[in-house]
């Protein structure tokens, strides 16, 4: 069997979520297949050496870490280490600038400027975003006025309008495949989600993130909001470390998608 060290930390507390409920029935399906150890990322290195393939999942926030996270990558490139999610995307595994360049770039995303001189970039809202470059999990996120915002001090923080949306949804793609999609039919209930019957205009909006993000191998998760106007708009590109809210679906749905994941990985160890 080939052997893979995954990389997860089981005791991250996250609201609405439990990481090590989906991390541990993802490795207790995977362990029949490979040579399967699990890790704290913290701890890794002295393993990457003896193993096929790195799986990095459910670590949390990696700003919490970022000596560690940006040693990692640092060893995953220069010694050539394999690794699924690869470290080749320009999404959130580099934080969040890519949203600023998607905005630039005219791409149907939530527009997004990093400093007041760019602030007629965005449109007339009575409220505005703030939250960190390097944020995640809503960690640092504020709402302001614009009074409140021309008098605030930003450092290192995105600025975007609030948008008043109808509901959140997520695209869930292993390599170039969409394999299912979720949303929160109430929005102040982010991770209370049911199954997405998405349309084919829907799917096109969100290959096209992962088209623009040319990562072969790996999960990416499309965030969007529908807006009151029926337009999707991406709120982010998770392809770190997306959780995969993989014990909400249908047991068909996810015997699918475990099924893809083993036959990525498999076909990505040959």
């Amino acid at each position: 069997m080939k052997k893979i060290l995954y990389l997860t930390d089981l005791y991250y507390e996250a609201k609405g979520r439990d990481y090590f409920e989906e991390d541990l029935y993802i490795t207790e399906k995977l362990k029949d297949y490979f040579d399967l150890v699990l890790c704290n990322p913290k701890n890794s290195e002295s393993f990457e050496s003896d193993v096929d393939l790195v799986i990095f999942r459910n670590t949390g926030p990696v700003s919490e870490f970022p000596d560690v996270y940006d040693s990692f990558v640092k060893r995953v490139k220069s010694n050539n280490i394999k690794t699924f999610n690869e470290f080749c995307g320009k999404a959130d595994m580099c934080g969040k600038q890519y949203l600023l360049d998607l905005t630039l770039e005219g791409f149907p995303v939530i527009p997004t400027v990093d400093s007041i001189e760019n602030f007629d970039l965005l449109p007339e809202s009575d409220t505005y975003v703030i939250k960190p470059k390097d944020g995640a999990d809503s960690i640092g996120l504020e709402f302001l006025t614009k009074q409140e915002l021309f008098a605030h001090v930003l450092d290192n923080m995105l600025i975007q309008p609030a948008i008043d949306f109808e509901y959140e949804v997520s695209f869930y793609f292993i390599n170039d495949t969409l394999e299912y999609a979720m949303y929160a039919p109430d929005k102040t209930k982010r991770w209370e989600l049911r199954k997405y019957d998405f349309t084919k205009k829907d799917e096109e909006f969100a290959r096209r993130f992962i088209e623009w993000n040319d990562i072969e191998n790996g999960i990416q998760r499309v965030d969007a909001c529908r807006t009151q106007e029926g337009e999707l708009l991406l709120v982010e590109l998770e392809d770190l470390n997306p959780y995969l809210s993989i014990l909400e679906l249908d047991s068909k749905t996810r015997e699918r998608f475990l099924k893809d994941f083993i036959s990525a990985l498999t076909n990505l160890l040959e």
